[in-house]
């Protein structure tokens, strides 16, 4: 058996968003894996980037674990790992290099690893694992085990279309080999009950991370894998086009075991679907009430999913927040994405949710491609009138993979990913600059604030953002303001 390091290359501190948000949650898919090796009878120690100052850390922990190798698998339940944050994906060639020179084999796998291997292949990385990698890890463990000098089509040899490599091995100096480019596999089939490796993260540190920031404690959990609805914007080199349940049994017992365990004040289900029926969702309650187990918690979903019967499931769950890819306010905009969504089941989603204690926030998408003015005006509107409770604006980012990436990839030039979730960089030809969508996203936020304050405040600061967008629109069409 060997000596594994498992770690993942997303520190909060990169992210400069995402660091003052201080919402840190534990490499769900890391630990994971993690057990799964544990499983296997390998050593597994963790690695874990979330709270780590910068990749010295990493460093250190190599010195000290000394592994035979080195596994760097992202979180495919956090969001942002879907794209290619340039800082991310710096740190994980870093960690990749260093791995390397402790004489470490080194395997990679996650999102970008699955789309771009090569970056990671440059750096030194042995095999780039495509999706999940679950079935192809562990036969590429055992054959390192047998031979640990083992490399090229011979360690690959039977799984390549389940990985990626360089056939043979990078000499400085030399031209590179070939990358070998096959179709991704389905959706592996793992255990969606297996479990997490929870003893080897620092609870106690993401506890207080949340304290100090929120004055509460939140973990999270994950009762599904993937989506089978078909954005033209969404990506899914992990899971594919496949929807994957757990049980609801499953879920709520897990749920007991967290609470009883750590003790966290709120839960967020990591999905991309949380529930998806309302079936399901009742049956997860009556568990949850069976066991105990009940925790506040947050989720995803869609606006055509809420209706009244699933409103009062989550509810009765104890679900406090939804959040709802309502994406624009325009039906033309949500056509194109092929949403499969309207403007009316996000307004009704907003009612029925309020109407049971739900809190909503709107996950709203700008520069979508054809989105004019009168677009960026409706996406207003439908924040004026819904009155969500939150809102996290982007613009739109091309995936690669997606039918988005394939209309614009043409128009890609230098910039083609963004340094951090804040970013907002405009990454092809859309309609306005990357500065008039930085403005629409602070005029939206400002929207929602106003809810927040009193009658009077509430009364100045609606005409002081009313003027701000009479401002904005009157700059359209100025040279600054239109994308080059």
């Amino acid at each position: 058996m060997l000596s594994i390091l498992v770690g993942h290359s997303f520190f909060l501190r990169f992210d400069t968003k995402q660091f003052q948000r201080a919402k840190p949650y534990p490499p769900l898919a890391t630990l994971q894996v993690a057990a799964l090796l544990r499983r296997l009878g390998h050593d597994v120690a963790l690695f874990d980037a979330m709270l780590a100052e910068d990749t010295t850390q990493f460093a250190e922990r190599l010195a000290a674990t000394r592994p035979q190798v080195v596994l760097l698998y992202e979180d495919n339940y956090n969001y942002l790992s879907k794209m290619c944050l340039a800082r991310m994906r710096e740190a994980a060639c870093a960690m990749i290099a260093m791995a390397r020179g402790h004489g470490a084999r080194v395997i990679v796998a996650g999102s970008d690893a699955s789309d771009a291997p090569e970056a990671y292949l440059d750096a030194g990385a042995d095999v780039a694992l495509r999706g999940e990698g679950l079935e192809a890890l562990p036969v590429l463990l055992r054959r390192l085990s047998a031979c640990p000098s083992l490399q090229g089509p011979a360690l690959v040899q039977g799984l390549e279309d389940a990985v990626t490599t360089f056939e043979g091995r990078r000499v400085k100096g030399e031209a590179a080999a070939p990358v070998v480019r096959l179709p991704r596999p389905q959706a592996d089939t793992a255990d969606l009950d297996a479990p997490t490796a929870w003893d080897l993260v620092e609870i106690e540190r993401y506890r207080s991370t949340w304290m100090r920031a929120h004055g509460r404690f939140s973990l999270n959990m994950a009762a599904s894998k993937g989506c089978s609805f078909r954005c033209a914007w969404c990506a899914k080199p992990i899971w594919g086009q496949r929807y994957q349940q757990r049980s609801p049994t499953a879920v709520a017992v897990e749920m007991a075991e967290l609470k009883a365990r750590f003790a966290p004040d709120h839960i967020w289900f990591a999905d991309d679907i949380f529930g998806f029926r309302a079936d399901w969702v009742q049956r997860f309650a009556a568990e949850v009430d069976q066991r105990g187990a009940r925790i506040p918690f947050a989720i995803q979903t869609r606006a055509d999913l809420v209706s009244e019967a699933m409103a009062r499931a989550l509810a009765d769950a104890g679900c406090e927040e939804a959040w709802l890819g309502a994406e624009s306010g325009s039906q033309q905009v949500l056509d194109a994405m092929n949403k499969g969504t309207t403007v009316p089941e996000i307004l009704q989603a907003r009612r029925r949710l309020q109407a049971v204690g739900i809190r909503v926030g709107f996950f709203i998408q700008l520069g979508y491609l054809g989105e004019a003015l009168e677009d960026l005006l409706q996406t207003r509107r439908l924040v004026e009138e819904a009155r969500p409770d939150d809102i996290g604006v982007s613009v739109s980012y091309p995936l690669p993979g997606t039918r988005f990436h394939e209309q614009v990839k043409a128009q890609l030039g230098a910039k083609t990913h963004w340094d951090d979730s804040a970013d907002l960089a405009m990454m092809f030809r859309g309609s306005f600059s990357t500065e008039v969508y930085r403005t629409v996203r602070d005029l939206l936020h400002a929207q929602v604030d106003l809810g927040r304050l009193g009658a009077e405040a509430r009364h100045r600061a609606a005409r002081a953002l009313q003027q701000r967008w009479t401002e904005l629109v009157a700059s359209i069409g100025r040279p600054e303001t239109v994308n080059p």
